[in-house]
């Protein structure tokens, strides 16, 4: 991926049925190499199989960890309300023992003594019936109370609730980040098993400087938004590939797309899968720069469309944020946001 001209395809390549790796550039480099090179083609398949499942996993990783995100904020509002209840209830406990408190004071003896003894009989019958008021407000507060408890309860219930659930998104950041490495730890020593000079020619292809739009000049966006989203990624341009980065010092691919479009003022999903939908699907004919192109059939990589016949993206470790064609690996789904 990553030459204007059509270069012969990697074994790789062949056995997907057309650029299936997200790195097949660098395969399709090392592919022109003579026959006898052939002993090293199976490594650089593995290689690129392993580039194209890291990928899958850090988007797996994305989508945990956004998941994690939420989920914190979720617990965060579910131990204020915790909170708030239990203020709350502070509050209603307080009030009803004065209330228990005073009536027991006014409402000690006995009625009947309390009225022989007083010397207002109208009075005590005035004390009586705001004892009685008294009463049945503090039923009401009681019932209410009960209420209250109940709701802390449920409260409690689902912040431990968001608490376990925290956790495992937590776990599953973790056992993404490990596939990851061990993918890209894999891939690197497959790399340094092959001879300097392919090794070398490998690296040439990742770090070949593709910073121009090559050919004509780009076809308009199709709105303002997508025009700064473009305006953005072309800023981003020879930045590094890292994974799990939205930018701005690094990316990987959905974290390109995600911080282009939040330079326009847009909020896009942290995945390439979910920013798929976050537009209407047009035609690749159709396309215009600013346009998220989605690839393979799972969307596990996204580029932005960069008009003639390229895109902008975060390819793959090592390789930097670059220009590639379209067409460098199947297309998926074309999204106007």
């Amino acid at each position: 991926m990553g030459s204007h001209r059509r270069l012969a395809p990697s074994g790789f390549a062949r056995g997907a049925g057309a650029a299936a790796g997200f790195v097949s550039l660098a395969a399709a480099v090392l592919g022109a190499v003579p026959a006898a090179a052939a002993p090293h083609d199976d490594t650089r398949a593995e290689v690129d199989r392993l580039y194209e499942e890291a990928e899958k996993a850090t988007e797996a990783y994305n989508k945990a960890e956004e998941r994690t995100d939420a989920l914190r904020r979720q617990v965060g509002t579910a131990q204020d309300a915790v909170a708030r209840q239990q203020e709350r209830i502070n509050t209603m406990r307080d009030a009803l023992g004065s209330l228990a408190g005073a009536q027991y004071r006014a409402g000690g003896l006995d009625p009947s003594l309390a009225l022989l003894l007083s010397a207002d009989p109208e009075d005590y019958l005035d004390k009586a019936s705001v004892l009685d008021r008294i009463s049945t407000h503090q039923a009401g507060e009681l019932r209410e109370l009960q209420q209250a408890m109940r709701d802390l309860a449920r409260d409690r219930a689902e912040a431990a609730r968001k608490l376990g659930e925290l956790e495992k998104a937590r776990e599953a950041v973790a056992a993404h980040k490990k596939t990851v490495e061990k993918k890209l730890a894999k891939a690197r020593r497959l790399l340094n098993t092959l001879p300097d000079d392919r090794r070398e020619a490998y690296g040439r292809a990742s770090r070949s400087d593709r910073s121009e739009l090559p050919g004509t000049p780009a076809a308009s966006a199709a709105s303002a938004r997508a025009a700064a989203a473009f305006a953005a990624a072309r800023s981003a341009l020879g930045r590094p590939y890292i994974w799990g980065a939205n930018g701005p010092g690094g990316f990987d691919c959905s974290g390109l797309t995600q911080w282009s479009y939040a330079q326009a003022g847009v909020a896009l999903p942290r995945t390439s899968q979910e920013q798929r939908y976050a537009g209407r699907q047009i035609p690749l004919s159709e396309a215009r720069p600013g346009d998220l192109v989605a690839y393979r059939d799972d969307a596990s990589h996204i580029g932005m469309y960069a008009g003639n016949g390229q895109v902008i993206h975060a390819p793959y470790p090592g390789a930097p944020v670059r220009y590639d064609p379209v067409g460098m690996m199947p297309v998926s789904s074309v999204t106007r946001v």
